[in-house]
């Protein structure tokens, strides 16, 4: 019992590279995070300022924006600071910081693009009834529900976190602590952990993606009735870059949380989650803002009254 108290503090080994590209990842890296946080909060800047857009399908993109702003700043800066870093010791209760964070960031993502999903569907289905049926109140009432279940999934996975010992090793094989390392270095058995995370996160996973694709399937129909060719251009590319998003994203998370877990960290799981906590945040203001003609009418009218 006294080697398992010892044990309180870890090792992040980082991103596996040669000592030569040290300067030239972090410049990367740095570059990219700066992007992610210019772009996310010139977004939500955006939206905040301009009365047109204040409405459901802007309040979610200004709070996904938000979310991806959060979820890369969990990760990035001090994935950042262990490229120079002598020691890359991390404390057990920094460490469970970080997967708290991590966990509802991304869990939250998660309910968030289901939420804009439904708001497409109801926006291009029915249209005369949208003002009706997506009023701000019901917009508001998921975006709580949403940070709600962000924070209570990584509610449960910290408190079965703390069943866990740490006693031969105290190595993580990432550049972030994240549940599933954590599981493999645990000298406690993890099998009930790996069972939460499979039952809890695949569920949310399996619902958030029905929403997408019940809603993008009657989209897709609704579309493809409709005469006007205008129409159909507006609406493939409206929704066109949400589903691109939601490939994007969902793709690596499933790989990493409800595929069998290997017995160790490889390469293939640093690069899924290098795609979704440092990758998919600077891409989505991209994806919404070049392919909504109202961001970026209110972006051209903010720099020309700069000028």
């Amino acid at each position: 019992m006294e080697n398992v108290t010892l044990l309180t503090e870890f090792v992040l080994t980082g991103l596996t590279y040669q000592p030569q590209w040290k300067i030239p990842l972090f410049l990367v890296f740095l570059l990219i995070y700066l992007l992610t946080i210019v772009g996310n909060l010139g977004l939500i800047a955006l939206i905040w300022n301009d009365p047109h857009l204040h409405i459901p399908m802007y309040l979610f993109l200004g709070s996904l924006a938000f979310i991806d702003a959060w979820l890369s700043t969990t990760v990035v800066p001090n994935m950042l600071v262990n490229f120079f870093a002598n020691s890359k010791m991390t404390s057990l209760y920094e460490c469970m910081t970080q997967c708290f964070s991590f966990v509802t960031s991304a869990t939250t993502e998660c309910f968030l693009l289901a939420s804009m999903a439904y708001d497409r569907f109801v926006a291009i289905c029915k249209p005369l009834l949208y003002p009706v049926i997506m009023t701000n109140r019901l917009c508001l009432r998921l975006l709580v529900l949403s940070f709600m279940g962000g924070f209570v999934h990584a509610l449960i996975h910290e408190g079965f976190l703390f069943r866990l010992t740490f006693c031969h090793s105290n190595v993580i094989h990432h550049f972030y602590c994240d549940v599933i390392p954590l599981f493999k270095i645990s000298c406690t058995d993890p099998s009930i952990n790996f069972l939460i995370v499979f039952i809890f996160s695949g569920s949310i996973q399996v619902f958030t993606i029905v929403t997408v694709l019940v809603s993008y399937t009657f989209i897709l129909f609704t579309i493809l009735k409709k005469k006007s060719e205008k129409g159909m251009r507006k609406a493939f590319s409206t929704c066109g870059a949400h589903l691109l998003s939601v490939c994007l994203y969902y793709g690596p998370l499933l790989f990493m949380y409800v595929h069998p877990a290997s017995p160790q960290a490889d390469g293939q799981e640093m690069v899924d989650s290098l795609f979704y906590t440092v990758i998919i945040p600077v891409l989505n203001p991209i994806i919404y803002s070049l392919r909504n003609k109202q961001v970026i009418d209110s972006l051209t009218k903010v720099l020309k009254g700069n000028v």
